[in-house]
């Protein structure tokens, strides 16, 4: 099983340690690319700080992390699931699960980013800012700059088991599966049901979809959940106590949806 996953907006800081060594990390075939985007977002904040906080859509008050963007290459690392926080890795909490479940993470997890294309939870990263959205003056939009390297490593990275598909749409515009990988994708969307005026309503909410998923990645690592398809991912789920609604695809070469409906989280 490989699940993908955004990243956070936010990043916990990484004060100590050596600087990201770009050939030490996973799918090392992104390593050209890495190496393009670090220097064009280390070229852009080392210059007009105004203008790169509005490249990278940051607020006046996040104009700190320009700074921060422009030291990346000497900044200190940590493990990537160190560096990502928020609600989905809150729920997740990866410091907390068992050993078992942990070494389940280190090979199923692979988290996207704008600035690496895509990272283990123990590859070694500086705190950094740049979503897949941002249009860089060199690059253009950083979803379509990676789908050629993505492309070019995804499938065999995707293996022969199933492709969990927790990502938002920006992420997932830099890789989506194709043909045979597709038909073993499953896509998944978190939808909060709520009875209004004696009508079932169902709605795509931010806290809820993030903290969900978080939880059922969770729960399928410590269970040793293992499903080799989407059928089977839906049966694990559901055996976990999930509300599970999927059909399969009408035509060969697509992925399946699968609708996770909450109430609560």
């Amino acid at each position: 099983m490989l699940v993908l996953l955004p990243p956070s907006e936010g990043k916990a800081p990484a004060e100590s340690g050596s600087p990201v060594e770009l050939g030490a990390l996973s799918l090392a075939g992104l390593g050209g690319a890495r190496g393009v985007v670090l220097d064009e977002v280390v070229s852009l904040c080392s210059g007009d700080v105004v203008k790169a906080a509005e490249v990278l859509g940051l607020s006046e008050g996040l104009r700190g992390e320009v700074a921060k963007n422009a030291a990346l290459r000497e900044a200190g690392t940590r493990p990537a699931g160190e560096i990502y926080t928020g609600v989905l890795y809150d729920a997740l909490g990866l410091a907390s699960l068992p050993a078992a479940a942990r070494r389940r993470a280190e090979r199923s997890l692979l988290v996207f980013s704008g600035l690496w294309g895509a990272v283990r939870i123990d590859d070694r990263i500086p705190s950094y800012r740049c979503s897949m959205g941002v249009k860089l003056p060199g690059l253009g939009a950083l979803g379509a700059f990676w789908r050629a390297p993505m492309g070019e490593v995804m499938p065999e990275v995707a293996g022969d088991g199933l492709v969990l598909d927790l990502r938002s749409a920006a992420y997932a515009a830099a890789w989506k599966p194709k043909g045979e990988v597709a038909e073993r994708t499953a896509t998944v969307r978190v939808l909060q049901s709520k009875i209004v005026d004696g009508v079932e309503k169902r709605s795509v909410v931010s806290h809820f979809n993030k903290a969900t998923k978080g939880r059922l990645v969770r729960d399928l690592l410590v269970a040793g959940a293992e499903p080799a398809g989407p059928e089977e991912l839906v049966e694990a789920l559901r055996g976990l106590g999930y509300i599970v609604e999927a059909a399969a695809p009408g035509k060969p070469g697509r992925g399946w949806g699968v609708d996770v409906v909450v109430t609560e989280v």
